[in-house]
């Protein structure tokens, strides 16, 4: 079982690749070399294969990286399964898991969401897009510092709030508000709920 990510870049004609194609690139790499792994294709599209456990905090990291660029955002459809076929690339290998997530893009186009997940157990999709919606009602608003912020915690797990002031060069208490703005208690428990249901798909 594997997950993949497939996505695009929301409002990448108004800006230049170079905003946001390395801060991506950068990131993926770490999840092995492309195309194997990863793809970027068709200008502002992308597709990445990553482990199931690791499916959503990737996707939410994805989306805390762009939307610290002023005024993007992306859309991503999340397919958890098996891998059937290896091509000589991620966008040329098929299976469940590819299938699900190319279809889940497709089908939130056209709606309102920005971010959606396909395991095959109805149950946990139904659960899980739920939650996801309502999480997307404050992730889809996160301002450039309140994305930056995100990014940099789940980057660093266990920093303390002393270290990313640091970091960032602004008081603890500072760190402290902007955690509470973007949320990021219940983008954890989220990701808690996630990590339980994955074991049961």
């Amino acid at each position: 079982m594997i997950a993949i990510i497939t996505g695009d870049i929301i409002n990448s004609e108004g800006h230049q690749s170079s905003e946001w194609i390395d801060i991506l690139k950068t990131y993926f790499t770490r999840f092995g070399p492309s195309p194997m792994n990863w793809e970027i294709y068709r200008g502002d599209e992308f597709q990445l294969k990553v482990t199931k456990d690791n499916a959503l905090l990737t996707a939410i990291h994805i989306k805390a990286l762009i939307k610290s660029v002023k005024d993007l955002d992306v859309r991503m459809g999340i397919g958890i399964g098996l891998e059937t076929y290896i091509g000589s690339g991620v966008s040329e290998s098929n299976g469940p898991a590819y299938q699900r997530s190319g279809r889940k893009l497709e089908s939130i186009k056209d709606g309102k969401v920005n971010l959606s997940i396909a395991t095959g157990n109805e149950f946990y999709d139904k659960t899980l897009n739920l939650m996801l919606q309502l999480a997307l009602d404050f992730m889809d608003s996160w301002s450039v510092v309140s994305a930056e912020i995100i990014a940099l915690v789940l980057e660093n797990p266990k920093a303390s709030q002393k270290e990313i002031a640091k970091k960032l060069g602004i008081k603890q208490s500072a760190v402290s508000q902007r955690l509470k703005r973007a949320r990021l208690d219940l983008v954890m428990d989220l990701l808690n709920y996630y990590e339980q249901a994955i074991k049961e798909v």
